[in-house]
């Protein structure tokens, strides 16, 4: 139904476990990584990695070039000590050492191709190794980390010195600096560590992060936490002059969310309307319509803000024309790069009276990697079948992108939100705008206190408000959603709607199906 072709926009970015078929290009890109082709791995040890352990070796492809990859294997670490050196631990490369029933990751390589490394795609590798340490209940992730900027200052200052003076922000290193900000603890300086890393002179940091979801083996009865950090966007409606700021508004958001590592990030409905700032259009229908013409530029933008982030984005709403017809669509950019869109269900009478904006259908689910979600825009959280429709196909998480003009409008969204997280425990975000473009002819004003909400029970807080912006104000609520609390939630809260309606009654048969009554 989407009326803009957004094949060209699309740019898929994908983690996943590195094939036999990447080797070469994984290569390619080493030799430009390191600039040093002795420290680099060769086709045998890629070829030996694969066979022994293939779940540890990851790479990320972007648009169908491989931009980033990283080696690891599973040991002991007591068994090396903290005096080892590369080619023991990694067995120059081979890992025939590789112990499945050892209890540490041990990273042997990272490596991200020079020219991607605006797009976060050293985090995306470490992350990536946190999953595999989770995965195989490890303690911990271990390795010994370059020092490529230590031949500056080798006649100076010890390695030691050298490191302090990394750690307490005097000194910059694109290795350790990056590590430390990635929540990696700094244990000692070993000497001697890759003799053929002469940008280090042979040092290297031995790194750890230790896995908070470990369960020593003799704990059985444990469920791990599922934390999804959000950020809720109160956006500001001020005048702009173009397009580019409006792209500088929303990006300064999405990076602030990014630096406090929220997994997505939600703008409110319809806030590309800021747009009419610089569109002379007085007509209500053709101001909407000219706002309409930015919808590629819009996919452009946010599409490539998600990957390079690495960040989820829900980018409010955007008017679309299709056939001629109005609709108002929600986007979810991914930051693997895919794109979804949910069409706004339910449209007001103001909606149809000034703008011609027509109805979508059906209600979608979206998989993540953070689990299933939906958007549900604005007038929509008031019918609560939409809800219990995404629910029943598994949603977890509702963002609900929505505007009011003034505090009743707001009350209603605010009260079917947290309404629609006790109903069918599950976690509601809303994101509303503030602020008045007083310059622009017919615009409403604007008032919104946006916020992440749970359901009411002993597993969240006392009301059930995971975070809640002051009224009217330009701000960010950041929060976290435990996704296993609300499983937990679900089969043994204190109540548990979701078991005990009562389906005799009343049922959602499938998604986009309405509710269907029994009389009694």
């Amino acid at each position: 139904m989407l009326g803009t072709d957004v094949s060209t926009i699309k740019k898929k970015l994908i983690v996943r476990n590195t094939r036999h078929e990447d080797i070469e290009g994984i290569i390619k890109m080493n030799k430009l990584g390191f600039g040093n082709e002795a420290i680099a791995f060769k086709r045998e040890h890629f070829e030996s990695q694969l066979k022994i352990f293939p779940e540890g070796q990851i790479c990320i492809e972007y648009d169908g070039v491989i931009v980033g990859s990283c080696s690891s294997i599973i040991v002991n670490f007591d068994e090396y000590g903290e005096d080892h050196s590369f080619d023991e631990i990694a067995d120059e490369g081979f890992i025939r050492n590789h112990n499945p029933a050892g209890k540490n990751l041990y990273g042997i390589e990272v490596v991200v191709h020079p020219e991607y490394r605006q797009m976060k795609i050293g985090r995306r590798l470490y992350e990536a190794r946190r999953k595999i340490c989770k995965k195989f209940n490890l303690e911990s992730i271990l390795f010994g980390g370059r020092l490529p900027n230590y031949h500056k200052y080798g006649d100076q200052i010890s390695a030691d010195e050298y490191t302090n003076e990394v750690i307490n922000r005097n000194l910059y290193d694109p290795v350790l600096t990056f590590q430390l900000m990635n929540g990696f603890k700094l244990h000692k300086v070993m000497a001697n560590y890759l003799p053929d890393d002469h940008a280090s002179l042979k040092y290297a940091t031995l790194m750890e992060w230790r896995n908070p979801e470990y369960v020593p083996v003799i704990t059985e009865k444990y469920k791990r936490a599922l934390p999804i950090r959000i950020s809720a966007i109160q956006y500001p409606m001020k005048a702009i002059q173009s397009f580019k700021d409006f792209a500088s508004q929303s990006e300064y958001y999405i990076d602030a969310s990014s630096k406090v590592r929220s997994d997505f990030v939600v703008f409110p409905e319809l806030f590309t309307i800021q747009l009419l700032s610089f569109i002379k259009k007085t007509a209500p229908n053709k101001q909407v319509r000219e706002v309409a013409a930015y919808t590629k530029d819009y996919l452009q933008l946010f599409s490539e803000m998600a990957i390079r982030y690495s960040i989820n984005i829900i980018a409010g709403s955007q008017f679309v024309i299709e056939k001629g017809s109005l609709y108002n669509v929600a986007y979810l950019f991914h930051r693997n790069g895919r794109i979804d869109e949910q069409y706004k269900l339910h449209i007001s009478q103001d909606e149809r009276k000034w703008w011609g904006t027509q109805a979508g259908n059906g209600v979608k689910v979206f998989d993540t990697d953070c689990g299933k979600v939906s958007i549900l825009i604005g007038y929509d959280i008031q019918f609560p079948e939409l809800a219990r429709i995404a629910v029943n196909q598994g949603t977890q998480l509702i963002f609900i992108p929505f505007t009011a003009q003034d505090q009743q409008a707001n009350l209603r969204i605010r009260c079917c939100a947290r309404a629609r997280a006790i109903e069918n425990q599950v976690a509601t975000i809303t994101a509303g705008t503030v602020g008045n473009l007083t310059h622009v002819y017919h615009m409403n004003t604007n008032y919104a206190q946006s916020g992440i909400f749970m359901p009411i029970d002993y597993g969240s807080t006392d009301d059930g408000i995971i975070g809640e912006a002051a009224v009217n104000t330009e701000t960010m609520v950041i929060g976290e959603v435990d996704l296993e609390a609300i499983r937990q939630n679900r089969l043994i809260g204190t109540v548990t709607p979701l078991k005990d309606r009562r389906d005799d009654l009343y049922q959602v048969k499938s998604l986009g199906e309405q509710l269907s009554f029994v009389n009694s």
